[in-house]
């Protein structure tokens, strides 16, 4: 009988692998974007990692940007995956704010318990076109209250 840890690894791997399944299913590979992120989170207070995908407009200037980040400190590890959209605002300029949100599935490991919760984010950024962007982020249901993150889109 598998443990609690190889049951939760196995678990963690078909989500992610089913979230790439359909963020590489969306559109050609060659046309979309994947980038890098880092910050920190209020509530539960941690340092979060992890990275994304963005597709290009699927309506006008949204786009779909998927995210998987993993947050580490008090006591819990969080993966969350963010099923995420993002409208992107016409600039002159070489920043671009956007806004959007989306559903999560946040798996919440404690150190004898883990729980799958549903949550909610809901975003605002600044994108440079040359990749760099700074992003915030509120949480609803089970989602983090609060992440503040930079990250590089290449």
């Amino acid at each position: 009988m598998p443990s609690l840890n190889e049951g939760f690894l196995h678990t963690l791997a078909r989500l992610g692998a089913t979230m790439a399944l359909l963020a590489f299913s969306t559109v050609t590979a060659q046309a979309q974007t994947v980038g890098v992120r880092a910050g920190a989170s209020a509530r539960p207070d941690q340092f979060y990692f992890g990275a994304h995908l963005e597709t290009p407009p699927v309506a006008d200037r949204l786009r779909f940007r998927p995210n998987v980040e993993i947050g580490v400190g008090n006591d819990l590890t969080v993966f969350a995956f963010n099923f995420e959209f993002a409208y992107h605002f016409e600039s002159p300029s070489a920043w671009n704010v956007y806004v959007g949100g989306g559903p999560a599935l946040n798996i919440i490991d404690r150190a004898r318990r883990n729980d799958t919760e549903g949550g909610f984010n809901i975003l605002v950024g600044v994108a440079h076109r040359d990749g760099f962007f700074v992003e915030i982020k509120g949480g609803m249901l089970d989602s983090p209250n609060f992440k503040f993150g930079v990250g590089y889109a290449f």
